[in-house]
């Protein structure tokens, strides 16, 4: 749950599932680098802390948040993944660009968990401004990396 209400760093250590034996793939944007890059961080360090081996984290980068879904499609096409995880940062600016890139990533994430046999586990920050963002990817409201590292562990045992 990721609100103001709700610190996206801390869960319940006991219900998380050994994920030693499991491999992700993660599709990073490079736009917003501040913000994604905290975001990579704080994913990988939550799937090594629950046992996942480094060399079973898969990265890949796409050039913005609207390649993500392609970049997601093309890792769950190659298999081999227990689950994809989409890290991505879009804040809002002057024009309506802000609601369609937000929402074709959000339809294509959706499409992709219908039609896929494996979860693909949505991280696209969607704010209205860099501090929001910041706040987000490690800062007051914990990081959105890690609860989507704690998501893609549980969807994969699902």
């Amino acid at each position: 749950m990721a609100t103001a209400l709700h610190n996206l760093s801390e869960y319940d250590l006991t219900k998380i599932p050994d994920a030693s034996n499991m491999c992700f793939g993660i599709v990073v944007s490079e736009w917003n680098p501040e913000v994604t890059g905290r975001l990579l961080e704080g994913a990988v360090q939550t799937l090594e802390k629950h046992g996942t081996l480094p060399e079973n984290i898969h990265v890949k980068t796409v050039p913005g948040s609207f390649e993500l879904v392609y970049g997601a499609h093309q890792m769950v096409l190659n298999g081999g993944y227990d689950a994809v995880i989409i890290l991505g940062c879009v804040i809002r600016g002057e024009t309506p660009h802000f609601d369609y890139i937000c929402q074709g990533v959000t339809y294509g994430i959706a499409q992709l968990n219908s039609n896929s046999e494996i979860p693909v586990i949505y991280g696209l920050l969607t704010t209205n401004d860099q501090q929001q963002a910041l706040d987000r990817c490690g800062g007051k409201y914990g990081n959105k990396g890690d609860e989507c590292a704690i998501v893609a562990i549980k969807m994969a045992k699902f």
